[in-house]
C-alpha cells in the first residue's frame, strides 16, 4: 500500500512554490501533474524534474466533473501501489476540485494523504486588487454556477474560466443576477510578467481575445436594492400600449377593464382564505397590474400619473394616522379607528348623507354590511341581536305569503328583505357576509364535485340516481 502527497504549484510565478512543495517535487518517484498547462513547468522541466501529466484525461472527459471524478479515481488507484506526488496549479485547498474527491476516495481506500500547503492565486489577487479578505470572499469554480447565491454579500471570484463557451456561460449565469451592465474584473495570466487585470462590463466578458487556462474573473460584491420599484412594470404597460404594442391592450379603457379589477381582487381573497403564500403573490401581482394599467391610460389622457396615485395615497396614510405621523394621541385601536374617521369626515365635505360614499358598483353583500354600519354609526340600530332573529322570521313570512300570491316583483321584493336581514344578523355576529358566502360556495363546488367525480367512476348516468343516493356521496365528502 502506497501513500499520496498533494502539492501545489503556486498562482503562476515559479518563485511562488513554496520550499517544502518544491523539495517534494525533487525528491517524487512518481509525479502526476493535473496539467502541464501551467506557467511554472518549464522551470521545472529546465531543472531535471520528470513527471507524467492528466492532460490526455481531459479530451475523453465529457464534463469537468467527469474529468475530475476519473484524475481522483486513477490517483487512488496507483497509490495502491506506490507512494505518489500529485501536483496541481495554486494550492491544493483553493478551487481544486480533485482534491475535494481524492481526501473521500483515499479515506475509503484506506490510503495516507498529506495535503502540503501552497500559495493560491487568492494571495496575489489579494495585492493586486487591494482586497481585504477580512471582508469576505466567494470562490467557485466556473462548472457550478447552481450553487451560486441570489444575494451575493461578498465579492466572488470565479476560476478556471478556460475557453470561450466557458466565458459565454459564466456571464449567462451572472447575468441573471447581476445587471448586464455591472463592472467586474477580468484577470489573465495573474502574477506573471504580461498579466493583464482590467475591468470590463459583464456582458463583454466572452467577447475578450485572450480566454485561456489562465482566465479568472473577479466580480465585486453585489446586494440587490431592497427598494421597491415599479418603474419595470410600468415600462412593459407602456409598450404593451404605445403605438405596435399589443392591440388588444391598445384598444382598453377605464371601463372595458372595470371587471377584471373585480375578478383579480376576488382572486386575492381567494388566495388569502387558501393561505397560499405563493399564489397570493402571484394574485397580488395580477392586481397590480390593473392599477398600473389604469394609471397609465389615465396618464395618457393627462388626468394623473402612477406617482401621483401612490403620492397621494402616502400623504392621505401620513395625514389620517397624525397618533403616529402627528401630535394627537391614541392609546388603543379604538382610538385609532375615531381618529381616522374624524378626519375622514374633514376630507368628504362634500358627502351631505350619511350613506354617502360607498360604491354602486359593490357586490350586493357586500354594500348591504357597509350601508347597516354606516347607519348604525348614528343610532339606526337594535342595541342587541334578538330583535334580529325576529326579523328575519318576519321577513321569511312576508316572503311567503307574496308566494302565494304568486307576484313575481313581490317575491323579488320580500326575498331582497330576507337578505338584508341576514346580512344584518352577520353584522351583529361580526361575519363578512360577502366572505361567508364566498366560503360556501367553495365548500360547495368541492363537495358537489366529489358527488361528480363518484358518479363518474361508476360509469352510470346521473339520471340513474335517486336524489337519496347522491345524498349518500354528499354525506361522504364531508368526511373527505
Amino acid at each position: 500500500m502506497g501513500s499520496i502527497t498533494v502539492i501545489g504549484l503556486g498562482p503562476g510565478d515559479f518563485g511562488l512554490i513554496t520550499l517544502e512543495s518544491w523539495e517534494k517535487l525533487q525528491k517524487a518517484e512518481h509525479l502526476y501533474f493535473r496539467t502541464e498547462k501551467h506557467p511554472t513547468v518549464p522551470f521545472i522541466k529546465e531543472r531535471g524534474v520528470s513527471f507524467s501529466s492528466y492532460d490526455s484525461f481531459y479530451e475523453g472527459a465529457e464534463s469537468f466533473e467527469a474529468l475530475y471524478e476519473a484524475i481522483a479515481k486513477d490517483l487512488v488507484k496507483k497509490a495502491k501501489k506506490e507512494n505518489l506526488v500529485y501536483a496541481v496549479p495554486g494550492s491544493p485547498m483553493v478551487a481544486e476540485k480533485t482534491v475535494v474527491l481524492l481526501r473521500e476516495y483515499a479515506k475509503t481506500a484506506n490510503i495516507p494523504l498529506e495535503i502540503i500547503p501552497g500559495m493560491s492565486f487568492v494571495e496575489v489577487l489579494y495585492s493586486k486588487l487591494g482586497i481585504d479578505p477580512i471582508d469576505g470572499m466567494t470562490i467557485i469554480d466556473a462548472e457550478d454556477f447552481d450553487q451560486l447565491p441570489v444575494d451575493m454579500p461578498t465579492g466572488l471570484v470565479i476560476t478556471q474560466v478556460y475557453n470561450d463557451r466557458i466565458a459565454s456561460d459564466t456571464k449567462l449565469s451572472l447575468m441573471e443576477v447581476f445587471p448586464d451592465d455591472y463592472p467586474v474584473v477580468y484577470i489573465h495570466k495573474l502574477g506573471m510578467a504580461d498579466e493583464s487585470i482590467r475591468t470590463i462590463k459583464l456582458y463583454e466578458l466572452d467577447r475578450q481575445a485572450d480566454i485561456d487556462y489562465l482566465t479568472s474573473l473577479y466580480v465585486p460584491a453585489y446586494r440587490r436594492q431592497p427598494t421597491f420599484d415599479i418603474t419595470p412594470l410600468k415600462d412593459i404597460v407602456h409598450t404593451l400600449r404605445s403605438p405596435g404594442g399589443c392591440p388588444w391592450d391598445i384598444a382598453q379603457t377605464h371601463a372595458s377593464i372595470r371587471t377584471n379589477l373585480i375578478e383579480e381582487t376576488y382572486e386575492v381573497l381567494e388566495a388569502i382564505d387558501l393561505e397560499d403564500g405563493h399564489l397570493l403573490c402571484e394574485e397580488l401581482g395580477d392586481l397590480l397590474l390593473q392599477v398600473v394599467f389604469h394609471a397609465r391610460m389615465a396618464e395618457e389622457t393627462g388626468d394623473f400619473s402612477m406617482q401621483q396615485v401612490i403620492d397621494d395615497a402616502t400623504e392621505k396614510l401620513v395625514r389620517r394616522h397624525p397618533h403616529i405621523f402627528g401630535d394627537v394621541q391614541a392609546s388603543d385601536a379604538g382610538a385609532a379607528i375615531l381618529a381616522w374617521e374624524s378626519i375622514k369626515k374633514q376630507e368628504k365635505k362634500e358627502r351631505k348623507s350619511v350613506l354617502d360614499g360607498i360604491p354602486m358598483g359593490l357586490p350586493a353583500l357586500m354594500a348591504a354590511q357597509k350601508l347597516q354600519h354606516k347607519a348604525a354609526k348614528v343610532g339606526f340600530d337594535w342595541d342587541e341581536i334578538e330583535p334580529v332573529w325576529l326579523k328575519i322570521q318576519e321577513e321569511l313570512s312576508e316572503l311567503k305569503e307574496a308566494c302565494q300570491e304568486e307576484n313575481e316583483e313581490h317575491i323579488q321584493e320580500e326575498l331582497g328583505d330576507v337578505l338584508f336581514s341576514i346580512v344584518n344578523l352577520a353584522r351583529f355576529l361580526q361575519v363578512d357576509s360577502e366572505l361567508a358566502l364566498i366560503s360556501c360556495n367553495r365548500k360547495f363546488k368541492t363537495r358537489f364535485q366529489y358527488v361528480e367525480k363518484k358518479v363518474k367512476q361508476s360509469g352510470k348516468d346521473w339520471s340513474e340516481y335517486s336524489l337519496a343516493e347522491l345524498d349518500e356521496f354528499w354525506n361522504e365528502s364531508k368526511k373527505s
